[in-house]
């Protein structure tokens, strides 16, 4: 599954992150290397970690922008499979100095999309038995957005908005820009949007939500508030729009906010909070 990502993606990230760790070249490597005469060498990627795979074929792009045919990749699973400690993911072999000088960037790439993919399920296991979503939200690292979204998309969770060219969502500050009404943020909107744009408005009380309601947008986000709060704005909402919680989301309380009736579940911690998953290249393991 390559959902979000193309060659033509990838790859210009890849050079970028290429060009940041070579520079002017790979100095041990080449001073290692330098009498070898076309050195082969042969290692596999291996997990120390119960986990997710993700990144697979961001990592066979290091190499075959690094090395074109010079480094076979050979891996025993794709992205998406659960993998166990001690598991081999992967060989890798060919041309010794490409293998050794694209080892630690391919690393970078499938630890962290591993890692990201390996949390978000875990908080998507719990909130499927309540047929909740649980979605990401734009707190990505800059740059890096397109992957960790692919890797929240792997580990089972959905999407939010991906750009703020997506949807209208107006927030605390948007409001607060016109007087902290919400039927006047609303009104602005509606005269300058698509009709294909959808309308989210953020909430921090009942009162908002009622407001909300009156002007007929599309979904409207709970903002930090209790558990029992959320339940009576579900009540109140009564499925004429579509219902997000979000605010300090962790794996304890997600539980709890799924049983209020809400839809979706947004949060950052999945991506921002995410352990990196322990992979390693491991010579004869």
């Amino acid at each position: 599954m390559k959902f979000l990502l193309n060659d033509y993606i990838i790859d210009e990230y890849v050079k970028s992150a290429l060009k940041e760790d070579l520079y002017y070249g790979d100095i041990t490597t080449e001073a290692v290397c330098c009498n070898l005469d076309n050195p082969q060498f042969e290692i596999y990627l291996t997990t120390r970690a119960d986990g997710v795979l993700c990144g697979r074929h961001i990592f066979e792009r290091v190499f075959k922008i690094l090395a074109n045919d010079e480094v076979k990749v050979e891996f025993y699973f794709t992205d998406g499979d659960e993998i166990k400690k001690g598991d081999k993911i992967a060989r890798i072999s060919g041309n010794a100095r490409y293998i050794l000088t694209g080892e630690r960037l391919a690393l970078n790439f499938v630890q962290k999309l591993s890692g990201i993919a390996t949390y978000t399920r875990k908080f998507q296991s719990l909130a499927d038995k309540y047929n909740v979503r649980v979605v990401d939200t734009r707190k990505n690292t800059p740059n890096f957005r397109i992957f960790e979204k692919y890797a929240v998309k792997i580990g089972g969770n959905y999407l939010h908005r991906f750009n703020l060219s997506d949807c209208v969502m107006l927030k605390d500050n948007h409001i607060a820009l016109l007087g902290g009404s919400i039927t006047n943020a609303v009104k602005e909107v509606r005269k300058n949007i698509s009709h294909a744009h959808k309308i989210e408005v953020e909430c921090d009380t009942t009162e908002q939500v009622k407001e909300a309601l009156l002007n007929s947008v599309d979904i409207i986000m709970l903002d930090n508030m209790s558990c029992d709060e959320m339940k009576t704005c579900c009540d109140l909402i009564n499925k004429k729009a579509i219902v997000e919680a979000s605010g300090c989301v962790t794996l304890d309380n997600i539980e709890e906010i799924a049983k209020t009736g809400v839809d979706v579940i947004s949060t950052s911690a999945i991506v921002m909070k995410a352990p990196t998953l322990d992979l390693a290249f491991d010579y004869n393991p």
